[in-house]
């Protein structure tokens, strides 16, 4: 309840009023905003709090300390002073178990369409006691810190005044049709892919980006970021190739450093201590061991790509980007502040012989990650895996290795292995359960240091970034920092480093002047709906706006009217490796993965899968030996074509929206000049056709010679694929790539070639 003192200052604030010094040697003030206060200090930390939570300004030496467990005395947490580590520890030793088991929740994703909290995300918040939240879309960036102000608010008035720490998927992705230009900002700024900024071969760009996004992370009330993708996609087939830094462990290292240094390192009066602070972003690298092994391609968050393989035996290389990138930075954090582990069994790793997806595993989380090296952060599962699911092909549950468990007793075992946090559980019930059969096993005392251990390290992620401290955001600084033009620019250049120029045969490009440009349409094959969003009808799309080609060329619809034609397509798609209706006319459901565009039957698959069981399946040999599978885009190879045909001899550029490797014989010879795009406005290809830029991409990967060489690759093993040669006699091998003088062979190339 709070005290009339409280109540007398907290209306004083709303008539504006500053409070002054009331007594001698107080070196603080207290000035309102909107919906909290602000309290700034010489020589101390900046306080924000909201005057309706119940929470009291405490006073000692002359400094003000938020009083978050209102019981009228400065506790070892409320006190800025003590080191984030003294303090979490003070703090967990004094929550409930129902708290602790709150701190160990990773809410579901959360839409922020507007400033208001749902229900539900009050109920999670204060009967669950949840405190990592999972913000997907959000309205605007004012928007954002509305609704982050409102949900600390909420919070600081509960138990122990513990903040939100909020957090994202990554999200600076660039839309195609989206115009850059200097002097204007945008919503937030613009990136290539993972994959395109790996395509720079150049960590400081990587490490720029991590510096901004930090920064409108923070500005939107974000303080973890579910990233980087750091798995070594040694896979070519493998749909989340495109969020990874590439398949060469050298790349990955230093890209996986750079990326978690720039987002956790906060420098000058933003610092707390040992490089943490108010624009630190705790980065939660993924996925360990690496996800990047899946056999055949097929992906882990369905039971039909539940098995990585190490074919190669090759863990210790595809755990390299952890150990020695995310692991050994060259900022004062030292190392990233939490791991995520993939929803993959790593079949055949544990010595025991258990066959368990990977936060399951004690080897994996206790033995390898936290004991052999020295990992004593964040451990959070992947989203659902404690939830059953009911078809091989099903988005439910991921419990790979323990379906036959009840949900509290996967968690039980999680926690066991060493685990923290559970992603995509709002509820505490669960872990409450886990926490009694603890007790039961092993007494009490045992339990509550098991808990009490995770919270230390999970309060700690917020003690660090001065959550506790002031989680508040000031929405008209929100508005100027999120896209602002600097950081578009940085990241529209970016881009333009990351695209890739794979051929460019008598040297069509680039092409200057007002030249006649003919552009055809492609067409976007039918999809249904995923994630929540909407299915799409097949439709046939203009792939650049007509004024954006005429800043650059004049744009004509008959190719016997032009000079030169660009032809936009996207890489090959052939679905998930994973068919319901070849299982319904009685085969075992497995089908290929292909990379190129003509019909794929997969004849030196191997005969029997490495790995395979599941409870809804009678076998364990998954080949899909002798099958066949269609691309969904095969007409954009005929585009190419086509195009070349109705061109003759004028020159033909190609750019291929690519997300991993491809099989590149089936359009390499139809056209005069390729260029790669990862995911970039189309702003950007234009500059470098024109010529306004010169390409310095390389090849983040190999681009194989044919289907052949991608089914006899090991699937841990990186660079082990026949390359494919172009008429020109260059090989589209790992780190290639060319500029206008021709073949790029610069310190990059030598340095991770």
């Amino acid at each position: 309840m709070k005290s009339v003192q409280h109540i007398a200052l907290g209306a004083a604030m709303l008539l504006g009023a500053a409070i002054a010094a009331v007594s001698c040697g107080q070196k603080w003030q207290e000035e309102p905003s909107t919906g909290y206060n602000i309290i700034t200090q010489k020589g101390g930390q900046t306080l924000g709090y909201s005057p309706n939570s119940g929470v009291q300004i405490l006073t000692k030496g002359g400094y003000a300390f938020k009083d978050l467990n209102r019981n009228g005395k400065l506790d070892v947490y409320e006190d800025w002073r003590k080191d984030p580590q003294t303090r979490a520890k003070d703090l967990a030793s004094q929550l409930s178990i129902d708290e602790i088991a709150g701190l160990m929740l990773y809410s579901g994703h959360q839409a922020v369409p507007d400033e208001n909290i749902t229900d539900a995300q009050k109920k999670f918040l204060s009967e669950d006691n949840l405190r990592a939240v999972l913000v997907t879309r959000v309205g605007s960036p004012e928007i954002a810190a509305k609704w982050n102000n409102n949900v600390q608010a909420f919070v600081e008035g509960v138990n122990h005044g513990i903040p939100a720490n909020n957090s994202s998927d990554p999200r600076h992705g660039a839309v195609a049709t989206a115009e850059f230009d200097a002097g204007n900002g945008g919503t937030i700024s613009m990136w290539p892919s993972s994959l395109g900024m790996a395509a720079t071969f150049d960590p400081a760009v990587v490490e720029q980006f991590g510096e901004i996004a930090s920064k409108e992370y923070r500005a939107l009330g974000i303080a973890t970021a579910l990233s980087p993708q750091i798995d070594l996609a040694t896979e070519p087939r493998w749909s989340r190739f495109s969020g990874t830094f590439g398949e060469d462990p050298d790349l990955d290292v230093d890209m996986a450093r750079a990326y978690v240094d720039g987002f956790q390192t906060s420098e000058g009066d933003v610092e707390i201590k040992d490089g943490w602070g108010y624009e630190s972003v705790n980065a939660m690298i993924k996925h360990w061991p690496s996800g990047g092994p899946e056999e055949g391609g097929r992906d882990g968050h369905y039971s039909y790509g539940k098995y990585a393989v190490y074919p190669g035996d090759n863990l210790a290389t595809q755990i390299r980007p952890f150990v020695e990138g995310a692991f050994q930075l060259k900022g004062k954090t030292g190392m990233a502040s939490a791991v995520m582990p993939y929803y993959t069994i790593s079949y055949n790793q544990d010595p025991s012989g258990e066959q368990n997806g990977n936060s399951y595993s004690k080897y994996i989380i206790t033995d390898l990650l936290r004991e052999k090296y020295g990992f004593d952060g964040v451990v959070c599962t992947d989203w659902n895996i404690t939830k059953d699911y009911f078809h091989v092909e099903g988005f439910e549950g991921k419990c790979w290795g323990n379906e036959t468990l009840t949900e509290a007793e996967r968690h039980y075992k999680v926690i066991q292995a060493g685990v923290d946090q559970f992603g995509g559980n709002n509820e505490k019930g669960p872990v409450i359960e886990a926490y009694n059969m603890w007790v039961k096993d092993f007494g009490e005392e045992s339990a509550r240091a098991r808990f009490e251990k995770s919270a230390e390290r999970l309060l700690m992620n917020s003690f660090r970034t001065g959550l506790f401290e002031n989680p508040y955001l000031n929405v008209e600084n929100t508005v100027k920092v999120v896209g602002n033009p600097d950081f578009m620019k940085a990241g529209y250049e970016a881009q333009l480093k990351s695209i890739i120029m794979l051929k460019n045969h008598s040297n069509v490009l680039p092409r200057q002047g007002r030249a006649k440009v003919y552009i055809p349409q492609y067409y976007e094959a039918p999809r249904g709906a995923m994630f929540g969003g909407a299915a799409q009808q097949g439709r046939w799309v203009d792939p650049v706006a007509g004024s954006m080609v005429g800043k650059y060329f004049d744009q004509v619809t008959n190719p016997k009217d032009a000079d030169f034609a660009i032809v936009f397509i996207n890489a090959p798609a052939s679905g998930s490796g994973y068919d319901v209706a070849d299982r319904e006319k009685g085969g075992n459901g497995y089908v290929p993965i292909s990379l190129q565009y003509e019909d794929y039957t997969a004849t030196y698959a191997r005969e029997t899968s490495i790995a395979g069981g599941d409870p809804y399946e009678d076998f364990t040999n998954r080949t899909y030996k002798g099958k066949t599978v269609k691309t969904s885009n095969k007409s954009h190879m005929d585009l190419v074509r086509n195009t070349r045909k109705a061109m003759g001899n004028k020159p033909v550029i190609t750019v291929v929206n690519i997300s991993k490797p491809m099989v590149m014989s089936e359009i390499e010879g139809y056209t005069d000049a390729i260029l790669l795009s990862f995911g970039v406005q189309n702003q950007a290809i234009l500059d470098i056709i024109s010529g306004a830029v010169e390409p310095s991409g390389l090849l983040p990967m190999q681009m194989p010679s044919s289907m052949k060489t991608v089914e006899e690759q090991f699937e841990d093993v990186p660079r082990d694929m026949d390359c494919y040669k172009d008429a020109d006699g260059n090989v589209y091998d790992f780190a290639f790539g060319m500029n206008w003088k021709g073949v790029i062979n610069d310190s990059r190339v030598e340095k991770y070639k």
